[in-house]
């Protein structure tokens, strides 16, 4: 088995928004961090929601894919 080492926060926020700078520059980056998170909705709600929209078979092709 594989151990894993997470980073630390600060780590993770200087590279993130490292990232965020090369990819997109200053202002954008930004607006980015400002954005206000969306409205969330009810877990079931939610789940049904994605459900409706899913392939079934084009999922299970996915998800039991031998690779």
């Amino acid at each position: 088995m594989k151990n894993t080492v997470l980073m630390g926060e600060d780590e993770l926020i200087e590279k993130a928004v490292g990232i965020l700078m090369r990819g997109l520059g200053p202002i954008e980056t930004s607006r980015f961090l400002a954005l206000p998170p969306g409205k969330r909705s009810e877990s079931v709600r939610r789940h049904r929601a994605w459900q409706a929209k899913l392939n079934k078979d084009e999922f299970f092709d996915t998800a039991f894919a031998e690779e």
